[in-house]
């Protein structure tokens, strides 16, 4: 992959270069920001600029034997990890068991995120992770000598998703690897990474990928009008994946909807036997499925919220879909600065509860008593 498909991010990929051509590679790089703004894109650009062996000022050369290797990820000295799952074949799993499924997903998806990439290896309800068994294999490679490149790298994807006994195994390679290895963390969310691993990586802010850029993508890759490609742009909000969901509608998306629609009528009319059977319905999801709904129930309230405190705003604050909107100037009413922090916190709660593999019919049964009481609650 080179820099030039990358979409937008002119500023990063600048200072990605000049690391190269001053010398100055930080052998535990940690590239985090926001979903969508093609952090796991721009690290493999980065790498693929690192092994050519005829790069420019500005890109790598897409023609030598090294590029042509990287655009078919098959190149000896790069190396991926990323999350995985057991499954009936793989009791122990590590990344090398899914390289083929990998590549794929890499080279023909659009939507380079968790729930896409279980989707392609198929979770069977159960949670991925980077396993202690993966770091063993870590440690393997990179202590083996180059095949052709003058670096061997590593792009970890979603470190977050480590256990302790991973993360522990990696701190000697991280902090005093063997000379020239280049590890590049990819993450949404740094702080869930142990603090041991954030404090030998250098931090690189992705920042969110401009509207100008996106925009122009989107334009000259989809047959879209004005009216619409305006929408899309401020709905995604620099995140390339949402202005996906957006144009294809997304199934997971429209069922989140459904399920967030159905809970808060539920829990508004105290219909108790009804949420029971909303919460055998969800328990009936994997469990990284589970975790999406929350976090899509935690982006429906503060869009509700804000809503309801700044309905004059609504047009630069609110990223709400039509149908999304239609429901929410009704249902905004009831969220408020007298709920909002108490619900905040019970979402987060169960989302914590469910990662650490929690009873999910109590978890979720708990988290509908409450709202039951936190939404008729009245505005101060």
């Amino acid at each position: 992959m080179q820099f030039s498909k990358i979409i937008g991010q002119k500023k990063m990929i600048k200072r990605f270069i000049n690391t190269v051509n001053t010398g100055r590679i930080s052998h535990a790089q940690l590239l985090h920001g926001s979903e969508g703004a093609g952090k796991l894109e721009l690290a493999i650009a980065y790498a693929q600029y690192v092994s050519c062996t005829n790069k420019s000022e500005t890109d790598s050369c897409g023609t030598c034997p090294s590029c042509n290797k990287y655009e078919k990820l098959i190149h000896p000295d790069l190396h991926f990890v990323y999350p995985v799952v057991r499954t009936k074949k793989f009791n122990k799993p590590i990344s090398d068991n899914f390289s083929n499924e990998w590549r794929k997903f890499i080279l023909e998806h659009k939507k380079h995120r968790l729930d896409e990439w279980l989707d392609v290896v198929g979770s069977e309800g159960g949670q991925a992770g980077i396993f202690a068994h993966e770091s063993s294999e870590i440690i393997r490679k990179l202590n083996l000598k180059t095949f052709e490149a003058e670096y061997k790298i590593m792009i970890i994807w979603l470190p977050e998703k480590m256990n302790a006994s991973s993360a522990n195994k990696l701190l000697k390679m991280i902090e005093e690897p063997p000379m020239k290895t280049l590890f590049l963390l990819i993450s949404d969310y740094p702080e869930q990474i142990i603090n041991t691993i954030r404090s030998r990586s250098q931090f690189v802010k992705i920042p969110k990928i401009d509207n100008e850029s996106l925009s122009k993508h989107i334009a000259e890759t989809y047959q879209i009008e004005t009216t619409e490609l305006n929408r899309i742009t401020k709905l995604a909000n620099g995140n390339y994946f949402k202005a996906l969901d957006v144009l294809e509608e997304s199934d997971n998306e429209k069922y989140n909807f459904k399920l967030f629609i159905e809970l808060m009528r539920l829990s508004y009319s105290a219909k108790i036997i009804d949420l029971t059977k909303w919460v055998d319905e969800i328990s009936t999801l994997g469990r990284e499925q589970q975790k999406s709904f929350l976090k899509y129930t935690l982006k429906m309230f503060r869009e509700n919220f804000i809503l309801n405190n700044s309905p004059t705003e609504k047009e630069k604050l609110n990223q709400l879909t039509v149908d999304e909107e239609n429901f929410s100037l009704k249902f905004s009413t009831f969220i408020h600065q007298n709920n909002i922090f108490d619900i905040y916190k019970e979402i987060n709660k169960a989302h914590l509860h469910i990662e650490r593999n929690g009873m999910d019919k109590i978890i979720f049964l708990d988290l509908t008593l409450k709202l039951v009481k936190l939404l008729r609650r009245k505005a101060a």
